[in-house]
């Protein structure tokens, strides 16, 4: 018997997919993915705001509620999504595990903006080779590449509402147990200032960094991935 559902949100330019291996990892839980909307299954689901993102995602934890407990795990974008279920409906979401998610109003990182251009097909391939590799989408076969610019309009909206100041949360009013983790191979004395500041914000939430981490944890070491999640919420269990 599944000791809680864990619904994965996927970040800027992903998709739901690309958490299978996390999900063939995870032994404790029931796991949910899915496309949010503007990208790739969900492409057609309009119109496009980080409010709807949240709404959708707690329209997914509601009926997985009524069989026992929700984690939410975002990364990327999607841990600010998950932090936003968190914020909006405590009662749905029992604990958050966020994966370098960005949080400029808490703590800005300059230097590492993909520009945004009036081209969305553009602003998606200049920043699938930002956050990725050139490597990696010079590999991509022209219907791959297709898609992700097909995703453009979604990523805007992704990063316009972070640049825009319109996504900061209150995390003084945040009651549910987060743990915001990440990994050691991209800027990690960002992260580790960043858990610092949050931890004084909210005491509620903590911070764990992952050993030989980067920004794609959840295809690279999804077994450590897996555990520390599963950890974390053995941990909520025992202090609740």
């Amino acid at each position: 018997m599944p000791e809680a559902t864990l619904i994965c949100v996927h970040g800027g330019l992903d998709r739901g997919g690309s958490f299978a291996r996390l999900a063939r990892r995870i032994n404790a839980f029931d796991v949910v993915t899915y496309d949010r909307r503007g990208y790739q299954g969900s492409r057609d689901l309009q119109p496009l705001s980080f409010e709807l993102h949240v709404e959708d995602l707690l329209a997914l934890a509601r009926p997985e509620r009524e069989r026992g407990p929700v984690i939410v795990f975002g990364h990327s974008y999607g841990g600010a999504v998950a932090l936003g279920s968190a914020l909006a409906d405590p009662s749905l979401v029992q604990m958050a595990v966020l994966y370098e998610a960005p949080l400029p109003w808490i703590l800005r990182r300059e230097g590492t903006h993909t520009p945004l251009t009036d081209d969305p097909a553009h602003t998606a391939e200049m920043f699938f080779r930002h956050i990725v590799s050139d490597a990696a989408w010079e590999r991509l076969s022209a219907l791959e590449r297709d898609s992700r610019r097909r995703d453009g309009p979604a990523l805007i909206s992704d990063l316009s509402s972070l640049r825009d100041g319109t996504l900061g949360v209150d995390l003084t009013q945040l009651r549910v147990p987060t743990t915001y983790v990440y990994g050691d191979q991209r800027s990690p004395e960002y992260y580790r200032e960043l858990c610092d500041k949050l931890a004084q914000l909210n005491p509620i939430i903590g911070g764990r960094e992952l050993h030989n981490a980067g920004h794609g944890a959840h295809l690279s070491i999804p077994d450590q991935l897996a555990a520390i999640i599963e950890s974390l919420w053995y941990e909520t269990c025992a202090s609740a």
